[in-house]
């Protein structure tokens, strides 16, 4: 009984975490700047799964490293606000 309990457990979380992950691609695509929306994707891979330090970002794209970490602040900031402080963080 037990198993059949934890596996619909482990099941529904996993739906609950697909339904955040597309929750957050959906703000992301809406609520941030270009240049917010470049930094995040590459920050943490979303797009190639290849999670980039700031200083890759930055280099990458012309600009100092502590400009890519406000920007990625900034961004994050945003984003917690638009989706109510209910994503798992």
């Amino acid at each position: 009984m037990d198993v059949l309990s934890s596996d619909e457990d482990s099941i529904i979380d996993i739906v609950e975490n697909k339904i955040q992950t597309r929750r957050l691609y959906s703000k992301i695509n809406s609520c941030l700047a270009e240049r917010e929306k470049i930094i995040i994707e590459m920050r943490y891979g979303l797009l190639d799964g290849n999670a980039k330090t700031q200083r890759e970002i930055a280099k990458m794209l012309g600009i100092s490293r502590s400009y890519v970490s406000r920007i990625e602040k900034r961004a994050l900031k945003k984003l917690y606000k638009e989706l109510n402080g209910k994503l798992k963080l």
